[in-house]
């Protein structure tokens, strides 16, 4: 399963970015996208996906 950061609601802050241990968030037509074949969800490393947990804006980060 993988994560998708929702353009339209997307502040481009980069918090997500540099928090992402598999480095599966990259910068994508002027906001941030997950890489889906990458994406693990932070599991086996963390109990919640760590870009979750730092995204300030609601519904920005859903399951792909």
């Amino acid at each position: 399963m993988a994560l998708a950061i929702v353009r339209d609601i997307c502040t481009a802050c980069g918090d997500c970015e540099s928090i992402c241990p598999t480095e599966s968030i990259i910068p994508f037509k002027g906001v941030y996208k997950i890489v889906a074949d990458t994406c693990t969800e932070c599991e086996g490393k963390f109990d919640t996906a760590q870009c979750l947990d730092v995204c300030m804006e609601d519904d920005c980060i859903v399951p792909a």
